[in-house]
């Protein structure tokens, strides 16, 4: 599951920026804005799996729903297949979406409760007008089947079945087109474990059979690991490492990445784990700190640097990082990084 597909990229990202502003008084203007996400660049290839991670509130499910343009960036460009989403209308756009889906974080609230199952996952086909009513609900009732329930569920209603159940339908619903990118957004965190890994390997198994691309977007680092090809830690709005999962979890480089990862069980009591403790809280994306955006709660941050200079993104044998800290120290193993990003 490690290693990056090879092809041209599928989905390519460059400075996404999304603001969200903050309007006070009777008239509703503008007083500030939060920086949700602030300058971030990445690409999925064809068939591969990009984990997103990072801790709640740090533009995660902001990044995944921009791609799909369910929520307008304020900056930057989204190319899918070469094609740049942010420069079309929302008529060119429409048969766009029949390569692109999401997942949504919950099972309950994200199923129209008054509608049936066979309408929910359907819903799809009637919008862009596949198929006679007939040849739709063969088409449910098969893509029911490849996820696991029964084709009978056409007819029931969410409320007659249980979260994992449910998720399912999500599945099938954003499947029936055939996508070619599926955005996961927090897919498996509202499920049992026991559910979570019948989910997961159910994402597997069609990615394995259909090429389908994902960005997972998850804070449970293990799940991570075990779909990702590539992950990206994402911190206050900045993607702060991205690399393979294969090196990411043996060689993090970014202070941030290592505290992440101290904090993930073992399932090995003879083997012990220094716990890496963060201090202090997530800054406020309405301000920001200066520099770094982690130099507040890095243990290793460098006064009159760190707090000064934003660090730029750079990359190492496909290791991409934005730290002083780890850029130096990448220089002192021999390796001269190369600058991506920043100036």
């Amino acid at each position: 599951m490690n290693a990056s597909p090879d092809g041209n990229p599928l989905l390519e990202v460059a400075n996404l920026t999304k603001y969200f502003p903050v309007r006070k008084g009777v008239f509703g203007r503008t007083s500030d804005w939060i920086q949700a996400v602030d300058d971030v660049s990445f690409h999925v290839r064809p068939g591969e799996t990009l984990g997103l991670v990072g801790e709640s509130g740090c533009g995660k499910t902001t990044v995944g729903r921009t791609l799909l343009r369910l929520i307008e960036p304020t900056a930057g460009k989204i190319l899918f297949q070469g094609r740049d989403l942010t420069a079309l209308s929302p008529a060119e756009l429409r048969p766009v979406r029949r390569d692109l889906s999401i997942i949504f974080q919950d099972p309950f609230s994200s199923l129209n409760p008054r509608m049936t199952v066979g309408g929910i996952v359907g819903e799809g086909l009637a919008v862009h007008g596949v198929g006679t009513r007939r040849e739709r609900i063969d088409l449910v009732k098969e893509t029911l089947e490849k996820c696991g329930l029964s084709a009978s569920y056409v007819n029931r209603y969410p409320h007659e079945f249980s979260g994992g159940q449910r998720q399912r339908i999500g599945i099938a619903r954003a499947l029936i087109l055939n996508p070619k990118f599926i955005v996961c957004d927090e897919a498996v965190s509202a499920l049992d474990v026991s559910i979570q890994s019948q989910i997961i390997n159910l994402l597997v198994e069609l990615k394995e059979q259909y090429g389908i691309a994902y960005l997972f977007i998850a804070h449970d680092l293990s799940v991570v690991e075990y779909i990702s090809d590539r992950v990206a830690v994402m911190y206050l709005g900045k993607i702060v490492e991205l690399t393979t999962s294969e090196e990411l979890y043996q060689n993090p480089l970014h202070p941030y990445t290592k505290a992440l990862l101290s904090a993930v069980p073992v399932p090995d009591p003879t083997h012990q784990r220094t716990r890496i403790i963060l201090e202090g809280d997530v800054p406020s994306p309405l301000h920001p700190p200066p520099g770094c955006r982690f130099h507040p709660r890095c243990p290793v941050a460098v006064q009159g640097l760190c707090d000064v200079k934003v660090p730029k993104t750079v990359e190492a044998d496909g290791h991409q990082v934005a730290c002083h800290v780890a850029e130096e120290e990448l220089r002192g193993a021999g390796k001269e990084p190369r600058v991506i990003r920043g100036h």
